[in-house]
């Protein structure tokens, strides 16, 4: 049974594109006229499938009921030259801040970094050409026509990275949840027990004209580096952020050194990524109401203040919210604004991987070959060229189609038809 209380920010996906219509093979009839020339239509193109960014979906959870995506498929050719009808294509809404990969190379195909954004990731196969298709000077009645191409399926990886211009980090239960309570809108569960957040939270923390996204990323422990508690599955969170608030208990309440906490919390996130660990950080000491915390206070900033903004604060009654929230503007104007993960702009999953074809003999016994092989020769052979010529007759050596043609029985100086390529054959 899936617990749908639990956070879930990874997923596999299955999808596939719609197959290709087959192309009508079909002549027209009239009474006492049974064959009056070829009428078949085109095969409807696949259906295909996208992925669109949505900002009202907070995780992946939906996709652990249904992880298999599917379009339509295009409809055969019909007759009187009638094409078949185009296959339903799918959108595939994904939370704001998805990372698509494709599972078995890893390779990253896009970053769904804006609320509405689409993005073409499977595309459905080609219709196949009707009979009428095939008709040249020579050829008035090819009784012929060509398939749809045939999509795959693959397994696509998403994985949700929030999006936020600060991250709020720290061990568990120093006041992260409740500072971002204070400070925004948010409402994030909260109590007094370790590991309260289970996800992230996050908020828009409005200050006049300025506002800025908060994420309160789940408590790290020592040893979240290599996986420990809730380690990789949070750590990847903070990725996107521009800077780090970092929030540590001043108090001392529960026997830990917030000097020793500050500097385990940073060897953690160097050990993760050098990137995160040099990524601005503002340090906010909280629970400053409790007896004892002053003396702290001064230790920290004798041991950091030289090198970080702190600020000394009381999360539960707002104290000392106000000046953090300016300082953190104040850093977040000399920075960068987040930028998407570039993927591979024009990749997306295409029909054509299998290069097949099939052989007809057409009415004037001509070996007329048909299929994806022939439209990729087509597409790339140019007949003036002898260097391109002597790829073409590699290519149909290799792919078979010069044993297929003597199966068949093709004989010296048979007429052979590719494409629009007609040539004798010389064995």
């Amino acid at each position: 049974m899936i617990d749908k209380n639990v956070f879930t920010d990874r997923v596999r996906i299955t999808v596939k594109a719609g197959d290709g219509g087959d192309g009508m093979n079909s002549f027209k009839s009239y009474k006492g006229k049974p064959a009056c020339g070829p009428d078949g239509g085109d095969g409807g193109k696949g259906g295909d499938v996208y992925l669109l960014a949505d900002r009202s979906m907070n995780d992946l959870l939906s996709f652990r009921f249904t992880n298999k995506y599917v379009a339509g498929n295009g409809e055969r050719g019909g007759t009187n030259r009638c094409s078949g009808k185009g296959g339903e294509d799918i959108v595939i809404k994904v939370p704001v801040g998805t990372v698509v990969r494709d599972y078995e190379s890893k390779q990253l195909i896009c970053d769904m970094f804006t609320d509405g954004e689409s993005r073409l990731l499977a595309e459905g196969g080609r219709g196949g050409k009707g009979n009428v298709r095939f008709t040249t000077a020579r050829r008035h009645a090819p009784n012929f026509a060509q398939k749809g191409e045939k999509t795959e399926e693959h397994i696509v990886l998403l994985e949700l990275k929030v999006i936020a211009d600060v991250g709020i980090i720290g061990f568990p239960n120093v006041g992260k949840s409740t500072l971002l309570s204070k400070i925004s809108a948010a409402r994030p569960k909260i109590a007094n027990y370790h590991f309260t957040t289970l996800s992230p939270n996050l908020g828009v923390v409005k200050y006049y004209e300025n506002s800025f996204v908060a994420a309160d990323i789940p408590g790290l422990i020592e040893g979240a580096a290599q996986g420990a508690g809730l380690g990789h599955d949070f750590l990847k969170h903070i990725e996107r952020t521009r800077m780090l608030l970092h929030v540590v208990d001043v108090s001392g309440v529960e026997g830990r050194d917030p000097v020793e906490d500050f500097k385990k919390i940073n060897a953690e996130l160097k050990e993760y990524s050098a990137e995160l660990a040099s990524r601005p950080q503002i340090v906010a000491l909280n629970k400053c109401d409790i007896f004892g915390a002053e003396e702290n206070v001064a230790r920290f900033r004798k041991a950091y203040g030289g090198d970080y903004d702190i600020y000394p604060i009381t999360a539960m009654n707002g104290g000392g919210t106000e000046e953090l929230i300016k300082g953190i503007i104040e850093r977040l104007s000399t920075l960068p604004p987040v930028a998407p993960m570039e993927g591979d702009e024009g990749f997306a999953y295409r029909t054509g991987g299998t290069l097949d074809f099939d052989v007809f003999v057409d009415e004037n016994g001509a070996y007329v070959v048909v299929g994806t092989l022939v439209d990729m020769l087509c597409r790339n052979v140019s007949l003036n060229d002898p260097d391109s010529m002597a790829y073409f007759q590699k290519i149909l050596r290799e792919k078979g189609v010069i044993a297929r043609l003597k199966a068949m029985g093709v004989e010296e100086k048979d007429t052979v038809v590719v494409g629009d390529v007609e040539f004798e054959f010389v064995n």
